[in-house]
């Protein structure tokens, strides 16, 4: 699927694809919707009610990541509770063999996420992925988030990568629009990002179910 060859740089997205989504999901699908039900006197359908719409009305904006901003909006301690449901963070199958497969190939390898630097201190914490990477970049440093094609540019700035040689594997297909509109070469899609969630089907884009079918097709 990939010519290895080809390719200098990798860029990873962490949720969804580093790490299984389900923590995420959970966490906002229902744990916040709880919390915020009781809080507030509801019951958790009427708290998703009132919390969904305010979350849609967020999604492919810096705030969206953002932990402090949600902990002003909803009135609880976002960071807090994360840690609360901390054993809930996975990494994805097959995950670590595939960063050691990518250095030995020799190549950069960047993680590129969108999540506050709270939650990536927590995630990195608790899997100890840093140590695979060259670099680590959050959106929240950058200033836009990687939906914004201002994201490349401005990654560009502090991480040399040329657009031909670069790979970017994401669980978002708009961010993958983002980077292909902005001239990446190289996109993949991770179409099984939550374990507890349906497999999907991914238009438009060369996708993966796990990182062992890239491991299987080199070998």
């Amino acid at each position: 699927m990939i010519d290895w060859n080809k390719i200098d740089s990798v860029f990873l997205d962490m949720d969804g694809t580093l790490l299984d989504l389900h923590f995420d999901n959970y966490f906002w699908r229902e744990f916040v919707p709880e919390r915020y039900a009781g809080m507030h006197g509801l019951d958790p359908a009427e708290a998703k009610e009132i919390l969904f719409p305010k979350f849609r009305r967020m999604e492919g904006t810096m705030d969206w990541y953002c932990v402090d901003y949600w902990s002003r909006e909803l009135g609880l301690d976002i960071a807090e509770m994360k840690q609360e449901i901390r054993h809930l963070i996975r990494i994805r199958p097959k995950t670590v063999a595939f960063l050691d497969f990518l250095k030995q190939k020799g190549h950069r390898l960047v993680l590129v996420t969108n999540a506050h630097q709270k939650s990536l201190a927590l995630k990195m914490e608790i899997t100890q992925l840093q140590g695979h990477f060259d670099r680590l970049v959050c959106a929240h440093t950058i200033g836009v988030p990687k939906e914004n094609l201002l994201f490349w540019d401005r990654l560009k700035q502090i991480e040399n990568f040329t657009n031909e040689s670069t790979l970017l594997v994401d669980d978002s297909t708009a961010v993958l629009e983002s980077a292909r509109e902005y001239g990446i070469k190289y996109l993949l899609a991770i179409a099984w990002p939550d374990s507890k969630a349906e497999k999907r089907e991914i238009a438009g884009f060369d996708s993966i179910h796990c990182f062992s079918e890239l491991l299987q097709a080199d070998a």
